[in-house]
């Protein structure tokens, strides 16, 4: 009866030390891995992070409201910003009036409908331009980067930059989500939520990268079918080469004849000067010395 006791006992010690060992096992791991989203989001505990907002979203936003679809992307961003424990702060685009690296910032929209996005390709990507005039219709919300093109077929597939960067004092990143529609930006913050981790591998928890993704048929499947399209960060962030100026070469003005070596007077310069000379040498010979033409003139041809 002892030594089942003492077997049972002994069980129940073991499975203890196993359940805590396990337990201490998965808490470091994940720890660990929360440490490095945290990280990549530049979002340590207790901080504040911005969210940068539009309040025209794509063509179908109405008096300034957020559209649907930027809201649904605001929810994907908060639950990141939740899980890392720091706290999230929503601040309208127009109204943004601070710099970028003391605190990590995530913006919403294209240039059209955010100015701070606007500011923020002027910036830190200037190599990207996007069309946001009204006309015409067909090139609204296209993407030159690079020299290529990519324009946007509503419903059939559209373009969205998803981009990390760090500039600034501080070092904490910047993360853009510049998509051709509303539902472009959704399926960008779903991309980040789903893949953070293997973007931090291949370009470090503190690296910077500029993506440009596909969305496909979104009329059908929503912003769950995203296409990893180019990695575009060193165009992206290379300016243009200013076009150089043509420059015209001036024509040397004609020198001024010295004194003297000019053509005679009623002359005349080349051969209408010379013929002009010749005329008048005939007509100062005497009568019988002037050569006669083949016609029997005897003043010559040039007299006609």
């Amino acid at each position: 009866m002892t030594e089942d006791l003492l077997d049972i006992v002994l069980g129940v010690l073991a499975t203890a030390v196993s359940a805590a060992l396990g337990w201490l096992a998965r808490t470091t791991l994940w720890r660990r891995r929360l440490g490095r989203k945290r990280a990549f989001f530049g979002l340590p505990p207790d901080a504040e992070c911005l969210l940068v907002v539009n309040q025209e979203a794509g063509e179908e936003g109405a008096g300034g409201a957020v559209h649907r679809f930027d809201v649904f992307a605001l929810l994907e961003l908060a639950a990141l910003i939740k899980e890392c424990g720091a706290h999230a702060r929503i601040v309208r685009h127009d109204t943004a009036h601070q710099g970028f690296g003391e605190r990590a910032e995530f913006c919403l929209g294209g240039p059209g409908s955010n100015r701070r996005m606007a500011a923020h390709l002027r910036s830190l990507l200037p190599g990207v331009r996007v069309t946001t005039g009204p006309e015409p219709v067909a090139e609204r919300g296209t993407f030159r980067i690079g020299g290529e093109e990519y324009r946007a077929e509503r419903g059939a597939f559209e373009y969205v930059l998803l981009a990390r960067l760090t500039a600034g004092e501080g070092g904490r990143p910047v993360f853009l989500f510049c998509g051709q529609r509303a539902i472009t930006n959704q399926a960008a913050a779903r991309y980040l939520a789903r893949h953070h981790e293997r973007l931090a591998r291949e370009h470090g928890r503190r690296g910077s990268f500029v993506l440009l993704l596909k969305v496909v048929n979104s009329e059908a499947y929503g912003p769950d079918v995203v296409e990893l399209v180019a990695d575009v960060t060193r165009a992206a962030r290379t300016a243009p080469a200013a076009v150089p100026a043509a420059v015209t070469a001036a024509a040397p003005a004609p020198a001024d004849p010295a004194p003297g070596t000019g053509p005679e007077p009623g002359t005349g310069g080349g051969a209408g000067g010379r013929r002009g000379a010749r005329s008048a040498r005939d007509r100062a010979r005497p009568a019988g010395d002037r050569p006669r033409s083949p016609a029997g003139d005897p003043t010559g041809a040039e007299d006609g």
